[in-house]
């Protein structure tokens, strides 16, 4: 009797399961003389991601320290009045495949977080995003005026982004722009004291760097500028609806204004300059 075996192979599907690669971030954050704001930036940067630089340009305080105890990674480089070198110099500190630029007086509101992560997941990297900005000063949030809410490019491809300009500077990146839900907080000035020393610090680079680009002035120049840069702010950004503090920085940025202009001109009579 010849016995027949039959071997049943029953198939075992077994799912596939789609790799689910979430893309790396890292937050990249310049200081000098931040621990008052370390901590609590280093900890809300945290809240995005694990890779948090902090990109130290000679703190006497205690930043370095807390940005260190906060678990942030902590490069040096030497202050020499070029914000776009600081953050170009951060660029070289990381190999993840984002990175988003955070100052020490900045927030992220929880929205903005959830939708950076949202990015992070879905893998498409063919954009750049502008975040929208409040700013706070003096315990007021302002929306119009000198410290209107605006739109700032900070998160990028690693590998698409440079920095240029000493002072005010600008990413240059040639991918399409698009633009986050959520906002960034900007403590920006919790006194006048810390308005004036911004104020000598940006005007002085401003004129050195406008300076060198070529950039020059007369005393008639210097007068119209001031003015103009009042009325951008007190009319056509209707700064006077943030009531009395509003018109006060409107009145401030004629001040700005002009000494700016004022050490430019200050630079061409050193050299010579007509």
């Amino acid at each position: 009797m010849v016995q027949y075996y039959v071997i049943v192979c029953p198939f075992i599907q077994v799912a596939q399961r789609k790799e689910f690669t979430v893309n790396s971030l890292a937050i990249l954050i310049l200081t000098k003389n931040e621990e008052i704001n370390i901590v609590d930036v280093v900890q809300n940067a945290k809240k995005c991601t694990d890779e948090v630089i902090v990109i130290d340009s000679g703190s006497t305080d205690r930043t370095v320290e807390l940005a260190k105890e906060q678990g942030a990674k902590v490069a040096f480089r030497a202050w020499d009045d070029d914000f776009a070198a600081q953050r170009n110099f951060a660029l070289e500190q990381t190999g993840a495949d984002w990175v988003l630029y955070l100052d020490a007086d900045e927030r992220l509101n929880d929205e903005l977080i959830a939708a950076i992560h949202q990015i992070l997941e879905n893998g498409d990297m063919g954009a750049q995003y502008a975040i929208t900005r409040k700013s706070v000063a003096f315990d007021v949030t302002f929306n119009h005026g000198v410290l209107d809410p605006d739109h700032v490019r900070r998160m990028f491809p690693r590998t698409t982004v440079r920095w240029v300009h000493k002072v005010h500077e600008h990413p240059e990146c040639d991918l399409p722009e698009k633009r986050l839900s959520g906002y960034i907080e900007h403590h920006t000035y919790r006194d006048w004291k810390e308005w004036e020393e911004k104020l000598c610090l940006y005007t002085t680079i401003w004129a050195e760097d406008a300076y060198k680009r070529g950039k020059r002035t007369s005393m008639g120049g210097i007068f119209l500028h001031s003015i103009g840069g009042f009325f951008k702010m007190f009319v056509l950004r209707k700064g006077f609806l943030d009531g009395a503090i509003g018109s006060y920085l409107c009145c401030t940025h004629f001040f700005y204004t002009m000494l700016k202009y004022l050490k430019l001109h200050e630079l061409q009579r050193k050299h010579g300059d007509r």
